[in-house]
């Protein structure tokens, strides 16, 4: 059977995506378009504002700006290839495509994990030590922040590519899943790669877990400081600073609680690609609207682009 198997970099793979009919192709289609529209577009529009507006010039906003980038990263990586199929049903992407979705994939995850981490740091110190703030967030504390996510994410990515690229493939070359997902390269591989799985449920564990556990504490310290709040107002204003974070953590982390925590079996792969959908797909393009909702800093800094763009129009 080995004798079989050809190496990966003269295999081509074919993405099975979604068993459904036509009409539920063209709905997804439909519904998946607009999803990424809005995602790049939000997604963007903040990275911008927060670029060109000097209120916006704070250690949040320049987090946020990161996790902004991070996000078009995620989806463009994945979302493409999946429009692509349901419009030309052409299943088939090269070695190199694949590779180059497991790296970017990596990338944009590992560091949308840490970006939220950095940014619960950020909450904590202005809450519970904001008279030491501009000490503690200084601008190189900041670059440091959020340079530091993307360098994990990097070295992580490098291994997990590495990993992918030295499997070997034989003739069935299914990935049964909406993008080159790494779990799914492993299920079709020749090779033995019990090994590659359990450092790979290793490397999840630690990933997901150590930042989530930071973030958990720092907002146990942060709920402790504002129930000493004497007044209901202070005790309001605090709260409302960390709201949308809060919320971001809570859409980042709760289908990926739902994904991994519930039992795997054969029928449930097409509501795991599903989950993986939302959670690719949606959660990014909610981001954006979570901070410009009711935030008056970006809703102040749009009306001020949008004024300052009509009096250039009216010269």
């Amino acid at each position: 059977m080995m004798e079989k198997c050809s190496n990966i970099t003269e295999n081509v793979f074919y993405i099975s995506a979604f068993s459904i009919s036509e009409t539920g192709q063209c709905l997804l289609f439909t519904a998946v378009l607009l999803v990424y529209l809005m995602t790049v577009l939000g997604n963007m529009t903040i990275a911008v504002l927060v670029c060109l507006v000097p209120q916006l010039h704070t250690p949040m906003y320049f987090f946020l700006s990161n996790l902004a980038i991070s996000d078009v990263i995620y989806v463009s990586v994945t979302l493409p290839k999946l429009l692509s199929i349901l419009l030309t049903q052409d299943h088939w992407i090269s070695f190199s495509a694949c590779m180059t979705q497991v790296f970017f994939f990596s990338l944009s995850s590992t560091s949308d994990v840490f970006l939220l981490t950095s940014m619960a740091y950020d909450r904590y110190v202005a809450i519970c030590k904001p008279l030491q703030y501009s000490l503690l967030m200084s601008k190189d504390v900041c670059i440091s922040l959020a340079l530091s996510p993307w360098l994990i994410s990097l070295t992580n990515t490098i291994v997990n590519v590495l990993a992918a690229s030295l499997l070997s493939f034989c003739l069935t070359q299914n990935v049964d899943h909406f993008f080159c997902d790494q779990k799914a390269l492993y299920a079709i591989t020749s090779s033995d790669a019990t090994s590659r799985y359990i450092f790979l449920l290793c490397q999840d564990v630690v990933l997901a877990s150590i930042p989530f556990f930071l973030i958990i504490t720092s907002y146990v310290f942060i709920i402790s400081t504002i129930l000493k709040i004497r007044s209901s107002e202070g005790r309001l204003k605090a709260y409302s600073s960390c709201t949308s974070h809060l919320t971001t953590v809570i859409l980042f982390y709760g289908p990926i609680i739902i994904i991994y925590g519930k039992p795997e079996s054969e029928g449930s792969k097409e509501l795991d690609k599903l989950l993986t959908l939302l959670y690719t797909a949606v959660v990014p393009m909610l981001n954006p609207f979570v901070y410009s909702l009711r935030n008056k800093d970006i809703l102040n800094a749009i009306k001020n682009i949008k004024r300052k763009w009509n009096m250039f129009y009216i010269k």
